[in-house]
């Protein structure tokens, strides 16, 4: 498997572009404006897009990407999420106001978008890839989610606070090499960061201390602005762990 990072920042600016991966040529892990770095043939190979949660950083491409290739696909795009985040994007998005419901164009029968549920602990094999859904701790509902090639894992928590549930899974996958956590903030907001559930230097070094697995570590969902400083005290905070900063066009096979 290969993951290839299109967005990783907390906000846009310059080359700065959020949230969203792409798994091999065909699966989208979530949809936020680093999809902008794919090409039209790019956009066009993927089949699958996995989302972990209905804030726009992480879905605002998602409707611009049915438009633009669902016509020319020989399939609908499946979106796989909650059943919240369904229906949160159905209902303020895809509502036929803000943009048209591609659930039911051309037709109900043939659309262009389907909707597939998945639940927290539910795996999604894709020809041996193995995607599954891991518990998550935001102001919304949200997933993280486990990347298993057989061979070796990757973790990508998705927005989240301080999660026991997350890391009673994470101990348990005897193949981890990789783990992509969050930390949106730097410590001078660390209020902003449990108030929004979001992770910030202190909370993350607390947070990786409940980690009993060796693994790489890379900090995602940096703010614009905030980067070095966070960064900085992320060095300070959580140095046994030799966390990396996460950046667009990076790759990781495993």
């Amino acid at each position: 498997m290969q993951l290839r990072i299109l967005g990783c920042s907390g906000g846009i600016g310059g080359t700065l572009q959020t949230t969203s991966m792409l798994l091999d040529h065909d699966i989208l892990i979530d949809a936020g404006t680093g999809v902008t770095a794919l090409t039209l043939s790019e956009l066009e190979q993927i089949e699958h897009v996995f989302l972990t949660h209905s804030h726009l950083d992480h879905v605002a491409a998602l409707p611009l990407i049915v438009d633009t290739v669902g016509p020319v696909r020989k399939r609908p795009l499946t979106v796989h999420c909650l059943p919240e985040v369904k229906k949160s994007l159905q209902d303020h998005i895809f509502n036929w106001k803000i943009w048209p419901d591609f659930g039911q164009i051309p037709s109900k029968e043939e659309p262009l978008l389907l909707w597939h549920s998945i639940e927290v602990g539910e795996t999604v094999d894709m020809d041996g890839r193995k995607l599954t859904a891991i518990p998550a701790n935001h102001v919304v509902p949200a997933i993280g989610y486990w990347f298993n090639s057989g061979s070796a894992s990757l973790v990508f928590t998705g927005d989240t606070t301080s999660n026991d549930a997350l890391w009673k899974v994470v101990n348990k996958i005897p193949n981890l090499r990789y783990l992509i956590i969050e930390t949106a903030f730097p410590n001078t907001e660390r209020e902003l960061a449990i108030q929004s559930k979001h992770l910030c230097p202190s909370l993350l070094a607390a947070e990786l201390s409940k980690l009993k697995v060796p693994v790489q570590v890379f900090i995602t969902h940096l703010k614009p602005g905030a980067g070095t400083q966070t960064m900085a005290e992320i060095e300070e905070d959580a140095s046994d762990f030799h966390p990396r900063m996460l950046a667009n066009g990076q790759v990781f096979r495993f």
